[in-house]
């Protein structure tokens, strides 16, 4: 199993992608898997009531974005919308903020990169600054707006952030759209009650019975421009709120976050290295950016969408070779999905103590140990060398996520849940759903009953025989 806020990729069979959204966009120069719709303009006059949003959230793209793609089939006045809430770079409850400096640095490019792709598309965006409900709402009524197009979330405070605002505009169309998945709900054919606690029951339903939707490729279009009215009250300047995080030279993610990024590493990994060819075989590396594909933190902010990846590993499966390795990275992919169906199925439970499981376990919260752990100064050296590398660069591996969780939780006997508060704010590529789902799992309040404890020093000697990813990260302590 994949700790899925570590899923990583790159690619050359990508190269049309980038034509697509470089060149107006034709007949000849689309990928044969892939579907092209196409809008028509009769006109330049502009109904008064015909302007549309996209409320963008962990949906950064403009590839395969259902949401785009509907707006503008049916509106003549479309603008993007992301609403920059600083509360979330506050502490919480645990004491850690939701979007540490890491995350927000990927964010802010991730940003960045669908602005311009949206201006390629005659589309501006909007960065409203401050919560959904307090300034999306004025946002509206400033421009007439009379439908929100926006991704389906279904974790807590995201439903309540929703359900405020349509309460607010009962006539406003908003037009919700489950576009993370790799299988649709509404093609599963599984009622969310019925989806199985075990995700090996899940797989074999979906996999060789569900098929994966095309993406969408919305063209360039001329659209009537957007009057933007003076909206300096609730907008804000994107160089303001940018983080200045030096990079770490041994960093295995020294990646950029957005669209055009993700592309790149796809093309790179996939058709350039021919890393996906041997991904089953190098994904328990630590060190260095080709021990696997690298691509969770793309797909966790929405900067790609698994459909692109599945589509791209079938044509390397025609055109190159097909392999356990390339399966395998499609079976990651499922298993990003069966996080999300779980919590699909079980709501706020993923973020409660007993988790889905309803499991009575006595969890510690002693400030001491779990600083200790943060910092990477306890007994035990693999765990201190993943949690500095965590620290200094928002990235830690797979292999190291499941040892430092297993730690944290089985041998420190700590809150599961203050693990999991610390992956949120630290890591790039943090998922909420797979997140939690990983840790309930090793806590054993999850989709495991089993209790899953890592034996770290025979973990380090199998995956660090020689100690070269402990020194890497231990050298300043050990000077």
């Amino acid at each position: 199993m994949l700790w899925l806020p570590i899923f990583q990729i790159t690619a050359n069979a990508l190269n049309p992608f980038h034509k697509i959204f470089k060149e107006p966009c034709n007949r000849t120069n689309i990928p044969a898997d892939y579907k092209v719709f196409t809008f028509m303009i009769k006109s330049n006059r502009v109904p008064s009531q015909n302007t549309a949003f996209v409320w963008f959230r962990n949906d950064l793209r403009v590839q395969d974005q259902t949401s785009l793609f509907k707006a503008v089939n049916s509106h003549y006045r479309v603008a993007g919308v992301y609403c920059f809430d600083r509360r979330l770079t506050e502490p919480g409850r645990y004491g850690f903020p939701k979007l540490g400096s890491y995350r927000r640095k990927f964010l802010i490019e991730s940003l960045e990169s669908l602005k311009n792709n949206l201006q390629d598309l005659g589309i501006p965006l909007l960065l409203l600054n401050g919560s959904a409900q307090n300034v999306l709402p004025k946002a509206i009524e400033r421009l007439n707006v009379n439908s929100v197009f926006f991704q389906e979330e279904w974790t807590q405070e995201e439903s309540d952030e929703i359900e405020i605002l349509k309460k607010a505009f009962p006539e406003i169309q908003w037009h919700s759209t489950y576009d993370q998945f790799l299988f649709h709900p509404e093609d599963i054919n599984i009622p969310v009650p019925e989806v199985p606690e075990v995700f090996t029951a899940f797989r074999k339903k979906v996999e060789k019975k569900v098929d994966v939707r095309s993406s969408v490729l919305p063209e360039k279009k001329q659209t009537d421009p957007l009057h933007l009215i003076d909206l300096q009250d609730i907008t804000i300047d994107i160089s303001t709120i940018k983080t200045n995080e030096p990079p770490d030279s041994r960093s295995a993610f020294p990646f950029k976050g957005g669209e055009d990024e993700a592309l790149s590493r796809l093309e790179e990994y996939f058709w350039k290295t021919d890393g996906l060819s041997r991904y089953k075989y190098t994904r328990n590396g630590l060190i260095g950016t080709e021990y696997s594909s690298k691509f969770s933190s793309w797909l966790a902010l929405g900067c790609i969408s698994p459909i692109t990846i599945y589509h791209e590993v079938k044509r390397y499966e025609k055109e190159r070779i097909k392999n356990q390795s390339t399966y395998w990275l499609v079976f990651e992919l499922i298993w990003r999905d069966y996080f999300k169906y779980v919590s699909l199925k079980h709501g706020n439970k993923i973020f409660m103590k007993k988790g889905i499981r309803d499991e009575e376990k006595t969890w510690r919260q002693d400030e001491k140990v779990i600083q200790s752990w943060i910092d990477g100064k306890t007994a035990d050296s693999f765990i201190n060398a993943n949690m500095i590398e965590l620290k200094k660069t928002g990235w830690m591996s797979n292999r190291g996520r499941q040892n430092i969780a297993s730690y944290f939780v089985h041998n420190l006997g700590q809150d599961w849940r203050i693990g999991a508060a610390y992956f949120e704010a630290m890591l790039v590529d943090y998922d909420v759903h797979s997140n939690y789902g990983n840790w309930m799992y090793v806590a054993g309040v999850g989709n495991d009953p089993r209790r899953r404890v890592f034996n770290t020093r025979s973990q380090a000697e199998r995956y660090d025989t020689n100690g070269e990813f402990q020194n890497r990260w231990l050298q300043e302590v050990l000077l």
